[in-house]
């Protein structure tokens, strides 16, 4: 198998030769590529050539394209700052008030500059790979935390909990459920395998469970049925410890869900079982970018070991690979990853269906 048939295969509850390994590994790939971010995010040749590099120097099954996590937000109006050699970053609200959601206008994403270089740095990369390795178009932020940035972290909480504001709160998930829609659909163009987003803001971190599932999860069910629409598969990324909204997610009706390494890897097995495929959850910083090839190496068959009766599983850090991790780091995880001996056995598929491969 190559690395698309390996990924395509675990999304099928088919059992591949090796584990397959896909890293969200942008902001390292760009530092090994030797240009800057504010070149990699004007330019989808840059975009592709930074990518590609990557997958062929680390012989990667997946392919993950990220460009930061503030273009859509600029998109509708939130203040980004572009700085040379660091992703885009916003600080400041594009809604100062919950009433101003009452003026938002519609907005066509496809005529975005950033938002076109990202999808055809997208496409560029599949047509380079074709079927030989699996493409992972990200789609920035879903909409709760897309809805988080135009009104700052600390002012939608307050939103959330005031009753009087949650008229406009669906309001403003509902636009931005059609902007990340549109992103969706774009991606959808590209030839990506895949389609993705970030929800970290509804995690426990910020949020209660009974909160996220009000007013997160219905507008998560949305865009994976948009995805589906497109016929993409679909993985939620959320940081943090999401233990506690682990069953909540699973009702989103994603196909994968990516994880950090602060959530119990033994319930994220136990409550999405062969249903849902699972991508991480090695630690970025304290692992990958501080530790030893030997720990790389020990955490990643930890995570193996607890899957070893299921395929549903794809090697991958918790969140971003940082810049700097040791390139003998990486190595390890991918070795550990495609060395690991797998005992097919009978599981049960999606479609309820048993089946050894």
């Amino acid at each position: 198998m190559n690395g698309y048939q390996r990924i395509n295969a675990v999304l099928n509850g088919q059992w591949p030769d090796k584990r397959p390994v896909m890293l969200h590994n942008f902001l390292m790939a760009i530092h090994e590529a030797g240009v800057s971010h504010a070149q990699y995010r004007s330019d989808p040749e840059i975009v592709a050539k930074v990518h590609i590099a990557a997958a062929e120097k680390y012989g990667v099954d997946g392919v993950m394209i990220d460009v930061d996590t503030v273009t859509l937000a600029e998109a509708v109006g939130v203040p980004v700052d572009h700085p040379e050699n660091d992703p885009a970053r916003s600080h400041e609200a594009s809604l100062t008030s919950i009433e101003q959601v009452d003026d938002l206008e519609a907005i066509d994403l496809g005529k975005n500059e950033r938002v076109q270089v990202w999808v055809e740095g997208v496409r560029l990369i599949k047509e380079y790979f074709g079927e030989e390795k699996f493409v992972r178009g990200n789609c920035d932020q879903a909409p709760f935390s897309l809805a988080s940035m135009m009104r700052t972290p600390n002012e939608w909480m307050m939103d959330l909990v005031m009753e009087e504001n949650h008229e406009r709160v669906f309001k403003l998930l509902d636009y931005c459920t059609d902007v990340t829609s549109q992103f969706i659909r774009l991606m959808a163009q590209t030839g990506a395998d895949m389609v993705s987003n970030g929800d970290s803001p509804a995690g426990p971190a910020m949020i209660s469970p009974a909160m996220y599932r009000e007013f997160a999860l219905p507008y998560e069910k949305r865009v994976v049925e948009i995805a589906h629409e497109c016929g993409l598969p679909y993985m939620l990324h959320i940081c943090g410890d999401t233990t506690s909204i682990l069953a909540a997610m699973k009702e989103s009706g994603t196909d994968s869900i990516e994880l950090d390494y602060g959530t119990d890897i033994q319930a994220v097995h136990d409550v999405f079982g062969n249903d849902v495929v699972f991508s991480g959850c090695i630690d970025p910083s304290g692992v990958l970018l501080q530790g030893t090839p030997e720990l790389v190496a020990a955490k990643t068959q930890e995570v193996l070991d607890i899957y070893a009766d299921s395929p549903a599983y794809i090697v991958n850090a918790g969140c971003a690979v940082p810049t700097l991790t040791p390139e003998e780091n990486l190595r390890a995880l991918v070795e550990t990853a495609h060395n690991t001996e797998i005992s097919p056995r009978e599981v049960r598929r999606k479609d309820g269906t048993r089946q050894l491969v």
